[in-house]
């Protein structure tokens, strides 16, 4: 069957073991046993320690340059690029914080494994039942208070009147008017 024949499908499965055919034919990479400055003359690419500001690295970036050496020149990029080189401090994990030269020694802390901060919880809620035990005993102590119920009933002209302000107001609901017709919502 001729390629212009095949159907989409077959053509892509051909031209993917043509890939993979080519690929493992292919020889050896002649930089592997070569030192990095053998590989930069090769090349014809400069120390990517001496690269300075402003100076070109797309060669670095060629499919035949050694890994290593694309991410040691662009590191010294980055470093040396303002842009790049200074963070703003705002990067969530830029710094290490389990760093143990920066442990106090004998530091003590109120966190439990497991618990949290359930020591300091419960002596908090020590000191809370405290203080209620301390409003009850001055509520006992203080003298007693008549009832003034009692007192504003009497004052009232009509009962009724204090019942009919205790009552709450009955619910009202919204209505939208569409033309002519009203809708309860």
């Amino acid at each position: 069957m001729t390629e212009t024949g095949m159907d989409f499908w077959s053509r892509r499965k051909a031209k993917v073991a043509e890939e993979a055919l080519a690929e493992v034919e292919q020889p050896a990479e002649p930089t592997a046993e070569l030192s990095d400055e053998e590989v930069l003359a090769a090349l014809d690419l400069p120390d990517p320690d001496t690269l300075e500001l402003g100076d070109d690295i797309r060669g670095f970036m060629a499919k035949a340059v050694p890994d290593h050496l694309r991410r040691k020149a662009l590191r010294r990029l980055w470093r040396l690029n303002p842009i790049l080189a200074n963070v703003d401090g705002l990067v969530d994990y830029g710094e290490d914080f389990t760093d143990s030269a920066t442990v106090i020694e004998g530091m003590q802390t109120a966190y439990q494994v497991g618990k949290g901060m359930f020591a300091h919880v419960q002596e908090m809620a020590r000191q809370a039942e405290a203080l209620v035990e301390e409003v009850v005993e001055a509520e006992e102590d203080a003298p007693e208070v008549e009832d003034t119920t009692k007192v504003v009933v009497a004052a009232a002209e009509e009962p009724s009147e204090i019942e009919e302000e205790a009552q709450p107001e009955p619910r009202r609901r919204m209505r939208f008017s569409y033309g002519s017709e009203t809708m309860p919502a």
